[in-house]
């Protein structure tokens, strides 16, 4: 089913069903496609502890300062567009 985004936004609590039926909704602007609407998977029991046990490394300086240049790295110098890259 595709449902405009106006559509969408007034009748979200009817649609919701629909998708826990099993039913995909497609939500569309303009008639283009944007999002789909799907139920959220449950987690199956506990999540497993240790699971990257001995697969991660540390070093010794991980709590060490960064160095400037790498922090400066972080912020947009004059000039620079956040968009582009």
């Amino acid at each position: 089913m595709e449902v405009g985004i106006h559509e969408a936004k007034t009748k979200l609590s009817k649609l919701i069903p629909v998708v826990l039926s099993g039913e995909e909704v497609i939500i569309t602007k303009s008639g283009y496609p944007l999002v789909k609407l799907v139920p959220v998977q449950e987690q199956s029991g506990k999540r497993q502890l240790g699971l990257y046990k001995g697969k991660i490394k540390f070093n010794d300086d991980i709590l060490k300062p960064l160095p400037d240049e790498i922090i400066d790295d972080f912020w947009l110098k004059e000039g620079d567009n956040a968009i582009s890259p």
